[in-house]
């Protein structure tokens, strides 16, 4: 029997369900109805949105995130060795771009299922586009210290790193952590490096700022909180 495909499929980012739209044929959607998910109700959601035709009684979801169990990972596997494919979606954005799907993408690799990406928005490339730094040489370091010592530490080391190689440095933060972490870069970073902050992309309230940290201290300081935002270092 021949085998299914693991598909990644982007979802959207920002305010609009339907924004931006489908970069791949709803045609290849509606042959999916097994489908990797972090959060249920955002999964119906979505698809919903983009006319999915399978009523979602007829759809098996399986639930992927940060609590899950390692031997959860797997569930999927019977159903693509069984010919059926199946989905693999994010929460928002790319899946396995700071998304916990890469681990589901490793095992199907490992069992020869086929891997198919689909294109899509990531908040993270879509803020260094906009930020001025270098997308030749970059680096993605997910989330920064909690504790406030280490990540002042973690911060001046990827400021070092930047100022050395020319290479930039994107981190996020739990939204309701986003004005201690830019109080902290302040507070740390000389007054020439660059500090871009990109906030709620692709929506309606989308806020991009990219300036000198000594420019920064001068301005009014933008209202962060619970905004979802990528912030890059660079030089």
């Amino acid at each position: 029997m021949k085998t299914g495909k693991l598909y990644l499929i982007p979802t959207p980012i920002g305010n609009n369900p339907v924004f931006p739209p489908l970069f791949f044929p709803l045609e290849l959607l509606n042959t999916i109805d097994v489908f990797i998910v972090e959060e249920l109700t955002t999964a119906r959601r979505f698809l919903k949105s983009t006319g999915y035709s399978t009523h979602f009684d007829n759809v098996t979801f399986l639930v992927l995130n940060e609590q899950s169990k390692p031997e959860e990972t797997g569930l999927f596997l019977p159903y693509i060795l069984a010919g059926k494919n199946v989905g693999l979606m994010s929460e928002a954005g790319l899946p396995c771009i700071a998304d916990p799907g890469a681990e589901a993408v490793r095992l199907a690799h490992s069992s020869g299922v086929e891997v198919v990406p689909l294109p899509g928005a990531s908040s993270v490339f879509l803020a260094l586009m906009a930020s001025g730094a270098n997308g030749q040489k970059f680096c993605f370091h997910g989330y920064l210290p909690i504790d406030k010592t280490a990540r002042i530490r973690k911060i001046r080391e990827i400021e070092k790193i930047a100022r050395m190689n020319g290479e930039s440095q994107i981190f996020m933060e739990t939204p309701y952590r986003n004005e201690k972490l830019l109080e902290s870069i302040l507070a740390s970073c000389k007054e020439d490096t660059h500090v871009s902050v990109s906030c709620d992309l692709l929506s309606d309230n989308q806020l991009i700022i990219s300036d000198s940290v000594r420019n920064w201290k001068k301005l009014s300081k933008p209202d962060l909180h619970k905004r979802p935002a990528i912030f890059i270092l660079f030089y």
